[in-house]
């Protein structure tokens, strides 16, 4: 079931070019690596995890101050087709740091404060004369999550090419009382940005869409990332497939199951417009640009990443997604603060990502992975977001005087 693999994540969280299908060296890269002796590390990491997880293909690239560590693809995207660094595949969570930072550039601008209430833009939501635009953003305005209602994920698995709209996504969550006094705890909340998503579209006079692409994707070159509106992928795609039904679809275990999941409609995911596809390229540059404040002021990049949760929430009985915050993870405006990293790090229809970055080295890290049957839970279908683990194992090779924590 997707709660079991999207509290399994949460649990890991807590603690181009070509290249052929063996990890060897892109021949048609950057250039040659700064550091040799990192990047052979790095490849040493890809290919131990792509055995001890089974991974089907990964993904990866390491940048130093915009330099390139490496760029590589491993494994095969299908059976008989070698994994690409220019495959493109979906973004997921990644887009939260996009719709955030254009939040706090309309603060930048003065046409909105974090402290204006939901209920300005959409008086008809449920809760939206409690919660303001910051709380959405920061995940502390108490809305259930719509993604872990049970009626949800029987639907959502029952059609997975549905093409969902925010109004139906909200329907299983805004209905519901909060989970706790706004601003007083935090939980992850899916619900959050599909409901900031409408205030933004209704805050610019524009669909999402055309605001992020103005405002953010556009100004930072990030020609490969889009929301083409449907369950379409630009070419060439990396393949994903899952097992993550098993349970839904009532398959006995021992059973061998396992299904392309690449078009199934990532629509459930998040706020319409903000729901994307990227390739590897974009996912590094987006490492840098977002989580150094690129386009934001000092004030609001010190709002983006501040760590003022840890010490202010806790566990809740019913809220299996609010814990102390703390080193390993902490929320801030959109994107995870982990040790000095700060990340986003998406995990949904067989597919798990990074894009994580160290501010004080400059060191920006990208990966994307794809599964094996064997990664897959044999009686409930759920996985882990490998992508997580790997990136930290990366990252203590590359800055080993400031790795980030691990499980």
């Amino acid at each position: 079931m997707r709660k079991a693999t999207v509290l399994a994540a949460l649990v890991v969280i807590l603690a181009g070019c070509t290249s052929s299908s063996n990890g060897a060296p892109s021949a048609a890269g950057p250039g040659a690596s700064i550091d040799p002796v990192k990047a052979d590390a790095v490849v040493k990491v890809v290919r131990d995890t792509m055995t001890t997880e089974h991974l089907k293909a990964v993904l990866v690239r390491v940048t130093i101050d915009g330099q390139d560590v490496i760029t590589q693809a491993f494994g095969e995207s299908m059976t008989g087709v070698p994994a690409s660094t220019d495959m493109h595949f979906r973004n997921g969570a990644v887009a939260i740091s996009y719709m955030s930072t254009l939040l706090l550039q309309l603060v930048d601008e003065r046409k909105v404060s974090l402290d204006d209430k939901v209920s300005t833009w959409l008086p008809d939501i449920p809760h939206t004369d409690q919660v303001t635009l910051g709380q959405l953003a920061q995940m502390t305005s108490g809305y259930v999550d719509f993604v872990q209602e049970p009626e949800f994920i029987a639907a959502s698995y029952a059609q997975p090419f549905k093409q969902w709209t925010p109004e139906e996504q909200l329907s299983y969550a805004v209905s519901k009382p909060l989970m706790y006094e706004p601003g007083t705890n935090w939980n992850y909340a899916h619900t959050n940005y599909v409901i900031l998503g409408l205030a933004l579209e209704k805050i610019t006079g524009q669909d999402l869409a055309t605001a992020l692409r103005e405002k953010t994707l556009g100004p930072l070159g990030l020609d490969n990332t889009t929301d083409p509106g449907t369950a379409a992928i630009t070419e060439p795609v990396l393949h994903a497939f899952s097992s993550e039904r098993r349970q839904a679809l009532q398959i006995p275990a021992g059973v061998p199951f396992y299904e392309e999941s690449t078009y199934w409609n990532p629509s459930w995911t998040l706020a319409r417009g903000a729901i994307q596809t990227t390739n590897l390229h974009d996912l590094s540059v987006t490492a840098a640009a977002i989580n150094s404040g690129q386009l934001l002021s000092p004030e609001s990049y010190a709002k983006m990443v501040s760590t003022e949760l840890r010490g202010r929430t806790t566990a809740i009985a019913g809220c299996a997604a609010c814990f102390d915050q703390n080193i390993a993870y902490t929320y801030g405006l959109g994107v995870v603060i982990s040790g000095n990293w700060l990340l986003q790090n998406p995990l949904f229809s067989g597919e798990s990502a990074v894009e994580a970055y160290l501010p004080s080295q400059k060191i920006a890290i990208a990966v994307a992975v794809t599964y094996q049957p064997e990664a897959f839970d044999p009686t409930t279908g759920a996985y882990t977001n490998v992508a997580d683990k790997l990136w930290r194992q990366i990252a203590a090779q590359v800055a080993p005087s400031d790795p980030p924590p691990m499980k």
